[in-house]
């Protein structure tokens, strides 16, 4: 047959270099890839399909699928996961006081959007963990360093729930003059990294353990945060059905060729000291694939994300993960 020409966005990741550089092919398809800011991917892609397959904000995406948009469809393939404590930024003054995660019930606290993926995780970490209730926060949603960011999707926020959209400042500027307690964000704010006057950077992650605090969340849960998806448009897998699971695996083989790389002690494959001694202590606490695809290793965190994601009004009704992929990946064969 002749390969279908597939167009593909992604991040720059070394789990899918092979994949988006051609080393590891898909059969049936001829993918010409590409790579943006991810704020850019989203946008463009959200706004105007430019390509077929792209990654996208997970909270964006359950928000589509939740409210009825059958137009995307992601396989359960997720380059990016990130634990989130560690994006949680306050005033270097404050630090101490908000390290009891419990002292935010009546705090202000900022969010790029409120169905940024990351912030859904802090939040619901906030809730079921810190005890704190949503409500009890005063939520202002604005662009990290820039004025003007809009959310993308449709809320339906819960009753109670103070969220204030700022047009005319950014979360940097709000927090640095005090308008705001705390701010929940993927994407540093430029305070954390600029001194003012040669001093040290007014802001400051909130937990400098965040590491040790989100192992022992993912001991207690087995959550591991998925923060992107692969989407592909609904009309292209109705035309070839065989592409979803064409392309899951040649992601999975992309990542498999990654995470030898990466354990490979001969030479060092990343610019990082000790990095395949980590690699096998990643190994150990999450398993020989420490960055699994599909929905069964991934359950705690796709029921999890499903729940806090439903709770916030990101959206609109309770999903399951079954109803968020292709049923031809939701299974494999055996020999």
């Amino acid at each position: 047959m002749n390969p279908i020409p597939l167009s593909l966005c992604i991040g720059p990741y070394d789990h899918t270099r092979d994949l988006t550089e051609g080393q590891v092919s898909v059969p049936g398809v001829h993918l010409t890839t590409f790579s943006l800011p991810i704020e850019e991917t989203f946008y463009r892609f959200l706004h105007h399909r430019e390509w077929d397959v792209s990654e996208l904000s997970f909270g964006k995406y359950i928000s589509l699928r939740a409210s009825g948009d059958t137009s995307l469809i992601a396989l359960p393939v997720f380059p990016s996961r990130v634990f989130r404590l560690s994006s949680i930024y306050v005033r270097r003054a404050d630090q101490a006081r908000f390290q009891d995660l419990s002292n935010f019930k009546g705090a202000r606290i900022g969010v790029p959007e409120w169905a940024q993926t990351a912030s859904v995780y802090t939040r619901g970490y906030l809730q079921h963990e810190a005890g704190v209730p949503l409500t009890s926060v005063a939520w202002t949603q604005a662009g990290v360093n820039e004025a003007g960011r809009k959310e993308k999707v449709a809320l339906s926020l819960p009753d109670g729930l103070k969220l204030t959209a700022r047009t005319d400042a950014s979360l940097n500027d709000l927090l640095l003059n005090g308008e705001l307690d705390a701010v929940f964000t993927a994407r540093p704010p430029k305070g954390l990294t600029t001194p003012l006057d040669g001093g040290d950077a007014p802001l400051v992650r909130l937990l400098p353990n965040s590491r040790a605090m989100e192992a022992a969340y993912f001991d207690k849960t087995g959550v591991f945060p998925i923060m992107h998806v692969i989407v592909l448009r609904q009309s292209v897998l109705d035309a070839n059905p065989w592409i979803a699971m064409n392309l899951m695996q040649a992601f999975e083989t992309a990542k498999a060729k990654a995470i030898e790389r990466v354990a490979d002690i001969t030479a060092s494959h990343t610019p990082l000291p000790w990095i395949s001694d980590l690699m096998h202590e990643s190994q150990a606490r999450f398993g020989a694939d420490p960055f699994p695809y599909g929905i069964e290793r991934n359950r705690a965190t796709l029921d999890a994300f499903c729940q806090f994601a439903y709770e916030q009004g990101v959206a609109k009704r309770l999903m399951r993960p079954e109803e968020l992929f292709p049923a031809s990946t939701l299974g494999r064969y055996s020999v």
